[in-house]
């Protein structure tokens, strides 16, 4: 197998090495970015729902900044909400507004799912890496 070409955000590197997995891996143009949650830089989850998709988006940004590219690069977004019936209404606009910008959106899947390490909201994207 070929060695990854992964791309850390700068000042998070020990996170990821401590659980094991790669913020993000260029392959064949494009970007492939692993979920990303509001945690604060110790790991633990920003208490306030909002602060939480800000910080979890922040953390998108910088890994995104790293490897050269912009939220107008992502192509695909999967969103992973824990109970979305109640939330997803608080979260959709700071998403779409705040970070998106104006149309064309990107491709966007969202999960209900009923645990998430503590977390509340996750964002995974797949971006092509600028030319």
């Amino acid at each position: 197998m070929s060695q990854r070409d992964v791309v850390f955000p700068p000042g998070r590197q020990a996170l990821y090495e401590k659980n094991r997995y790669s913020p993000a891996v260029r392959s064949n143009g494009f970007l492939f970015v692993s979920g990303q949650v509001g945690s604060r830089e110790d790991g633990s989850p920003e208490p306030d729902l909002k602060d939480q998709v800000r910080l979890a988006l922040t953390n998108l940004n910088a890994i995104l900044a790293a490897a050269g590219a912009t939220f107008a690069d992502v192509v695909d977004v999967t969103l992973f909400i824990v109970d979305p019936e109640s939330k997803f209404e608080t979260i959709w606009p700071l998403v779409l507004e705040e970070y998106w910008g104006d149309a064309p959106y990107p491709t966007v899947t969202a999960i209900g799912v009923t645990w998430l390490y503590g977390f509340d909201f996750e964002i995974k994207v797949i971006a092509k890496q600028p030319a």
